[in-house]
């Protein structure tokens, strides 16, 4: 993806550019130049590097709506957890405990991903969120 970084920059003169693995956000105050970058990175993702744009995944919004960008929308000084992220963690942690309850895996086992999710949540506004899960847990054992 080195090559893709390279043309974002370079070619396209991006000014606000944030990747993360196969994830990216470019961020222009012109909503006209973003449209026009989308066919230019369709093409050199697929020419250069054999890759395609998810069509449901390519999408021009405000900044003021939130930029979700892995599993969090971020806004001016605030991120939030994506629904679906949360709704994805509660049901992960639970199928873990369900797996602890049957013998298949050990109590450390499901520690390291609560301190996965605890550390991920320190990130953004998950105060809540770490309160419904140490209820789970309690709940739990």
């Amino acid at each position: 993806m080195n090559e893709f970084d390279q043309f974002v920059k370079h070619r396209l003169k991006a000014k606000h550019y944030i990747r993360y693995a196969d994830d990216f956000v470019i961020i222009s105050e012109n909503k006209e130049w973003l449209k026009n970058q989308t066919s230019l990175i369709r093409e050199f993702l697929y020419g250069q590097l054999k890759l395609e744009l998810h069509p449901d995944k390519v999408f021009i919004k405000t900044v003021s709506s939130g930029v979700d960008f892995l599993g969090m929308v971020n806004f001016h000084g605030h991120r939030v957890l994506r629904t679906k992220t949360k709704r994805r963690m509660f049901k992960k942690l639970s199928t873990k405990y369900e797996c602890l309850r049957k013998g298949l895996i050990s109590e450390e086992s499901i520690n390291q991903s609560i301190q996965s999710y605890l550390g991920m949540l320190k990130h953004c506004g998950g105060y809540g969120i770490v309160k419904e899960m140490s209820r789970i847990m309690s709940a739990e054992k």
